[in-house]
């Protein structure tokens, strides 16, 4: 075996520290279900040796019977070790959380750590299935956003993660394990219906502190409006600057657009919404954040992820599945090395703070000496994130067709024609010609 601590392998110099044994046993078996632990190594690898009389084996397994709960059944043998008597202890056991001596602790690194009461509430929830999106929700199918279900089937069928095709709202919640019987659970409600218990707050403040604001919004609205009005929002209120790329002008965002969608999904898909707080969006002189409730993973650091050394650890394993499938989180355990790298290439100060009160991610921003503008493709008239990027795709090519723009945009052609109606509404396109030969003309800016 290898000879080094972990999460999930233990070492005793002796039966002497047998009660400290016991403890480890039940705090590995609550954070990964399984591990082994060794009497006759030191903590540094270092094989010494166990003492083995006609008792001990015996005793080792009466501690660990009498002293942990529920029952674990492990198995115990001698095993030479470098030419030396050791005592191999192997554990599973599925059972949740396990107590040693009365009290519930967790494995931290290579230590044992007691459970906070939250925590133990937590594990004693997780081993009941009551996680609260699994829970039954008191809207209906009435109440879930039709267009927003077949807007989600389309962007998964595009991205290859789906092979079904929208037939109605009760079969593809059905499909997506988002409804039991004629319930919805939580996780359809946050996903899919307009009226849900989420909300964003997004606010700009004049300096860098919280002391006077120049804007406040509060976003509601299915998880996919929820990310799209907050992209837009912040969009709106950072810097952009002009380059000129082969005679066009290309707008360059202070920061990158990309890392920051990632950090905006990554706060809602993980999020505690047991806790009635909202996310929030704080735009300050010299930096920005994103902030959501709920403690990052116990016992892991941001760089657990950034390195890659870690998987994924879903909170909310029902709608990350959703955002997945419809292409918004790109691969499991990847958001925050993305946001990592995205911001190292633009050279863009990131950093990743765990609070008391949950997770931020707090974006640097670079003091500006060049004149900065704000999107050149942006109308006066107010517009929604999808209406720009559809008025962005006719204002580049006017001859466009409504299937060129769906499929630019990964979005379906009834959304496609439902927008253009609304800038031909605010008075910003009209069609000239009927036929195939006919364009469109942007008449307002």
């Amino acid at each position: 075996m290898d000879k080094k601590e972990s999460e999930t392998v233990e070492f005793k110099k002796s039966t002497s520290e047998l009660k400290e044994a016991v403890i480890s046993i039940a705090a590995i078996l609550n954070k990964h279900q399984e591990g082994k632990l060794c009497f006759g190594i030191r903590n540094d690898g270092t094989v010494i040796g166990q003492k083995i009389g006609r008792k001990t084996l015996r005793d080792v397994s009466m501690a660990i019977s009498n002293n942990i709960e529920p029952k674990v059944y492990p198995k115990i043998r001698e095993k030479e070790i470098d030419n030396k008597n050791c005592i191999l202890i192997e554990f599973e056991g599925k059972n949740v959380p396990y107590f040693a001596y009365g009290r519930a602790y967790i494995r931290v690194g290579d230590e044992d750590r007691q459970l906070t009461a939250k925590e133990l509430e937590r594990l004693i929830l997780k081993k009941k299935g009551n996680i609260w999106e699994s829970e039954l929700s008191e809207k209906t199918i009435r109440d879930v956003n039709k267009k927003a279900i077949k807007e989600f089937v389309y962007k998964a069928n595009k991205a290859g993660r789906i092979s079904f095709r929208f037939k109605d709202v009760k079969s593809t919640l059905n499909k997506l394990n988002l409804i039991k019987g004629s319930r919805l659970l939580k996780a359809a409600e946050i996903l899919f219906c307009d009226d849900n218990a989420v909300e964003v707050q997004a606010a700009v403040f004049a300096g860098k502190d919280k002391l006077t604001f120049l804007d406040i919004k509060q976003f509601k609205g299915t998880l996919s409006s929820l990310i799209e009005q907050s992209e837009s929002y912040i969009k709106e209120h950072i810097n952009w600057k002009v380059k000129l790329e082969d005679r066009e002008r290309k707008e360059i965002p202070e920061i990158p657009i990309r890392a920051l969608t990632e950090a905006l999904v990554n706060s809602l898909c993980h999020r505690d919404y047991q806790n009635p707080k909202g996310n929030e969006i704080a735009v300050f002189k010299d930096r920005i954040e994103v902030y959501n409730p709920g403690p990052f993973p116990e016992g892991y650091e941001p760089e657990d992820f950034i390195s890659g050394k870690e998987r994924s650890i879903l909170r909310n394993p029902l709608i990350a599945n959703t955002l997945y499938l419809s292409k918004y989180i790109e691969k499991w355990g990847s958001g925050l090395r993305r946001i990592h790298d995205e911001c190292l290439k633009e050279r863009v100060k990131v950093e990743f703070k765990q609070l008391k009160s949950g997770f931020m991610v707090v974006f640097h921003r670079k003091h500006q000496e060049t004149p900065l503008v704000t999107p050149l493709v942006t109308p006066l008239v107010a517009l929604t994130e999808l209406e720009k990027k559809i008025f962005v795709e006719i204002k580049k090519n006017p001859k466009i067709s409504r299937n060129k723009i769906a499929d630019l945009l990964s979005i379906s052609l009834d959304t496609v024609k439902e927008y253009i109606k609304k800038l031909k509404k605010k008075g910003i396109l009209v069609r000239v010609g009927k036929t195939s030969r006919g364009y469109w003309k942007v008449v307002g800016k």
